[in-house]
């Protein structure tokens, strides 16, 4: 598995207020969303009226896709007519490995053997019967 991760400004000269800022974030994000299936949020500046910084996440199981996706993305967000790139940084991450400094601590089971005996409910009716 890999994850490609984007973080991008976008400079909105046009925007003479916060809801006209947020028109075009909500149209930018919504567009990539649908055109790529990346998730993509507004991470910073957001009470700024002109500047928004912008973060997306893509995950597939192939470095090249996901680095050839990110940079159509990249192309398409420096022809927006309604906003101009200011910046962008990319990285992708091998998802099954821990990232740099970190370890993966094991992670405790959701379910024990009780909970899993539960949810066939044959053992609730045993149980009731004794």
């Amino acid at each position: 598995m890999f994850v490609g991760l984007l973080q991008f400004e976008l400079f909105i000269p046009h925007s003479a207020c916060l809801k006209d800022k947020r028109r075009v974030v909500r149209s930018v994000r919504d567009r990539l969303h649908r055109e790529h299936l990346v998730a993509v949020a507004e991470i910073e500046a957001l009470e700024r009226q002109r500047t928004c910084v912008m973060g997306l996440a893509f995950v597939s199981n192939s470095a090249s896709h996901v680095a050839r996706t990110l940079d159509a993305i990249e192309r398409k967000l420096d022809r927006l007519p309604e906003a101009r790139l200011v910046g962008a940084s990319r990285d992708i991450i091998r998802g099954d490995q821990p990232p740099v400094g970190r370890s993966i601590e094991p992670v405790e089971e959701l379910w024990d053997e009780r909970d899993r005996r539960d949810s066939t409910g044959d053992d609730r009716h045993a149980e009731d019967a004794a």
